[in-house]
């Protein structure tokens, strides 16, 4: 479950920054046309269209998501675990209503639309010294080399006696990542942008304050690192920095579970993936070995009947040379794929035999077609005798 702010924050809040420098900004990016607002796409072009720098088209993107979708109170304990991300932003879109997972989907989508790198952040909160034990999400974006920190769920507003109240909260605008780490702990410690990051229970226990003690870790270095990771590294990165960071409360635990039991989903659909591959592979080669087959029966047939009627020596060549292609190609293919997996290569052990006969018995008779083109035209004709080979397609 994701959740939102409910009250101000007392003895953690930060000082407003000054948004003056940002006034010409908001104004522009509130005065987006009502039909440039139904999609992301549009959005994103009225925005790179009327902003320049990443750190306004950020800017315009905080603003504008953070003014014109409001928290849905009625459904904020109803979260859908199977809504996609992509389902996530249509709906907020069309509803202009949504809960923080909304809020930071279409708040990435947006930076990404505007070439600004950008993640959703997921995570807990502490509030009025407790720590909440419910997830929360809130978003990171590059900005001219340098990371910063955005919740724009918490910069819409709170919510007062079950209603949202709207009040733009520029504190999590670019948030000092010192502040924000008194409220927002992320799972993967390295969205915390903290030299010396808190552990899980510091969090918990109220100790806010970076220790001079404590390790110091290379953020910057270790986000390049991870964003070049495919999807399964990410997991296993994030489970291993999780893991070290102290798994301390139940959300945490849930958290690790839920990225571990992910790490596996993806590890076998990569296996069944490949396997598939292969078994398309081998499906490939033993179609062709068919056909391969049924092309040198043809010649076989053919030569039976003493080549009648006439055919060109070119054509009479070319038949098995198209047979050869075939065959030899399947068996090229099927020893591709040999040694990669053994139920695959349990398959392939009886279809080598077969096309190494197969093999044998084209290379007899492109032997005899050598000779017989070698002969004059009466010397052809005493060449000729019934021939057999039993091969047959494969099923």
């Amino acid at each position: 479950m994701f959740l939102i702010l409910y009250l101000s924050l007392a003895g953690t809040a930060v000082a407003q920054k000054n948004t003056n420098a940002y006034a010409a900004v908001d104004k522009a990016a509130l005065a987006m046309p009502a039909d440039k607002t139904n999609s992301t796409t549009a959005i994103a072009a009225y925005i790179n269209s009327n902003f320049q720098t990443q750190a306004d088209k950020v800017r315009a993107i905080f603003i504008w998501v953070a003014t014109n979708v409001s928290y849905d109170v009625d459904n904020m304990f109803a979260f859908n675990e199977k809504e996609t991300t992509r389902e996530k932003i249509d709906k907020v879109l069309r509803t202009r209503k949504g809960v923080c997972e909304h809020y930071a989907a279409l708040f990435n989508e947006l930076c990404e639309k505007c070439e600004v790198p950008s993640s959703v952040v997921v995570g807990y909160t502490r509030q009025n010294s407790q720590t909440g034990y419910t997830r929360h999400g809130w978003c990171a974006a590059r900005i001219d080399s340098k990371w910063k920190l955005f919740d724009p769920t918490w910069g819409s507003g709170v919510i007062l006696n079950e209603k949202f109240s709207a009040t733009i909260n520029n504190q999590y605008f670019m948030a000092d990542p010192t502040a924000l780490v008194k409220t927002h702990m992320p799972f993967d410690p390295m969205w915390q942008m903290l030299e010396r990051p808190l552990t899980n229970k510091e969090f918990a226990d109220g100790k806010l304050v970076q220790g001079k003690t404590a390790q110091y870790f290379s953020y910057a270095d270790t986000i390049e690192a991870y964003l070049k990771l495919n999807d399964e590294g990410k997991m296993v990165a994030e489970a291993r920095r999780l893991e070290q960071n102290g798994v301390s409360n139940q959300v945490v635990h849930d958290r690790l579970y839920n990225l571990r039991e992910n790490i596996e989903i993806l590890r076998h659909n990569a296996t069944v993936d490949r396997q598939n591959k292969l078994v398309d592979v081998y499906n490939s080669a033993v179609s062709d070995f068919n056909e391969g087959v049924n092309d040198l029966n043809e010649f076989i047939n053919y030569r039976n009947h003493q080549f009648t009627p006439a055919r060109s020596d070119a054509a009479i060549r070319a038949m098995l040379d198209k047979a050869d292609t075939r065959i030899s190609g399947a068996d090229t293919r099927l020893k591709q794929i040999k040694g990669e997996d053994p139920k695959i290569d349990e398959m392939i052990r009886p279809v080598l035999k077969t096309v190494n006969d197969a093999m044998s018995a084209l290379a007899e008779q492109k032997a005899w077609l050598n000779e017989y083109m070698g002969k004059s035209k009466l010397g052809r004709k005493t060449m000729f005798r019934k021939y057999t080979w039993m091969g047959i397609p494969l099923n």
